[in-house]
């Protein structure tokens, strides 16, 4: 009998199975794959974030932050950089502890049309920079 997984699994897995007597027939991703797996395995960390509750709701969260330590070591940096750069934008931006739900934003007339024509100036450079 086999089970089929086909995902990216933790770097002792391939051990803990063997210990119970099983033989896990594994191979090592490229980069390309390794990213694409990652983002899937984030992915499906974060479903079972929304299933759980309680501690093992923090267990989950956890696993999520070893796929972004992950994901981070691809773009050459490291979670404490990642908080770092999280922690400055909560002091510019704010968190998220008073709980506010933005229902819309109400622009008046001359503010709108400085917008639409900012956008446009964006729009206009990026594609003539692309």
């Amino acid at each position: 009998m086999e089970r089929i997984y086909n995902k990216l699994v933790r770097d002792n897995i391939p051990n803990i199975i063997k210990e119970k007597g099983e033989e896990p027939i594994t191979r090592i991703l490229s980069d390309e794959e390794y990213k694409k797996e990652l983002e899937k395995k984030l992915n499906e960390e974060y479903q079972e974030v929304l299933e759980a509750n309680g501690s093992e709701r923090v267990e989950e969260l956890a696993d999520m932050l070893e796929v972004i330590k992950a994901l981070g070591e691809l773009e050459h940096t490291t979670l404490e950089e990642i908080i770092n750069i999280a922690n400055t934008k909560s002091i510019k931006r704010g968190a998220y502890k008073d709980k506010i739900f933005l229902e819309k934003v109400i622009v008046n007339e001359k503010e709108s049309s400085t917008i639409k024509n900012r956008y446009y100036l964006l729009h206009k450079t990026r594609t003539i920079f692309t």
